[in-house]
């Protein structure tokens, strides 16, 4: 659909997909989210505003095929109609609620849900993903010790050189990202898409909820957690350990590349000194 306005956007593809809309519109950097109904049927409208790593995220929602993941109605460049989860309720609500381990579980049943199809062409990889720590690098940046990031992109490198069964992973699945449905149960949102192996999922979940520091910040408290989810899913505890401690770190300098800084109670930055400890004693 033509035009660069994103609401102009928005209310093309409502028309174009016979859609009433509800509300206001959820409007972030990148898209606008506007909620509604297709007849019956309740609906979520999602504009992507401009070309970069986001516009394609129907297509790569549409990979799973709804096993474990919201599904894709209609799609097009840009624009993607999904399912709306109802209520629609957060898991980062059954941890403020007290019950982690419960959320633990879930996100472990989605990640075995998983069965996506072959990754589209140009779907990113971890090894694309992996090229932040050399960009940092080159930068000179001193916000990040510079022994950190060399460990951390020594551990990485390992792990993509070692990688065994390889697929279209979320890449962003964490509590935020999982929504209730009453019809379907739990179901994750909002895909980045990587391809890697199945043990890279736990990085995101690790350092979440982001308001719950005190689930990330204690190496006795992350070791439970993680050992937990890689006991309900079925991974390995020690690649699941290097992956998210490595993966924190390239998060951190993520930051550093969108926003110029990073603070002090960044939780990626966070989670990787927790880990620390962790990845030493293993002698990695």
């Amino acid at each position: 659909m033509s035009g660069n306005d994103p609401k102009l956007r928005l209310r093309g593809y409502a028309d174009r997909w016979s859609l009433t809309l509800e509300g206001p519109t959820i409007e972030t950097a990148s898209s606008i989210v506007a909620l509604g109904a297709q007849g019956e049927r309740r609906v979520a409208l999602k504009i992507i505003k401009r070309p970069g790593d986001e516009w394609r995220s129907g297509s790569l929602t549409q990979m799973f095929r709804g096993r474990g993941m919201v599904r894709v109605l209609e799609l097009d460049d840009g624009a993607v109609l999904l399912e709306r989860a109802m209520p629609g309720t957060p898991l980062v609500e059954v941890v403020a609620a007290g019950g982690d381990d419960r959320a633990t579980a879930i996100v472990a049943d989605i990640m075995r849900a998983f069965a996506p199809d072959a990754a589209p062409p140009g779907a990113p990889t971890v090894e694309d993903w992996g090229r932040g720590f050399s960009r940092y690098r080159e930068t000179g940046d001193q916000q990040l010790s510079r022994e950190l990031v060399a460990k951390a992109h020594a551990i990485y490198d390992e792990l993509c050189a070692s990688q065994t069964t390889r697929q279209l992973l979320h890449g962003d699945l964490q509590h935020s990202n999982i929504l209730f449905d009453g019809d379907r149960g739990w179901i994750a949102i909002d895909p980045k898409g990587v391809v890697g192996e199945l043990e890279v999922e736990t990085a995101p979940f690790l350092r979440n909820p982001a308001g719950a520091v005190e689930l990330f910040n204690n190496q006795i408290v992350v070791e439970r957690r993680l050992r937990r989810l890689c006991a309900l899913a079925g991974l390995r505890y020690e690649r699941a350990l290097r992956w998210s401690f490595a993966l924190a770190v390239l998060s951190a300098i993520w930051c550093v590349e969108d926003d110029g800084v990073v603070h002090d109670d960044n939780p990626a930055l966070i989670l990787a000194g927790a880990l620390r400890p962790s990845i030493e004693r293993a002698g990695s």
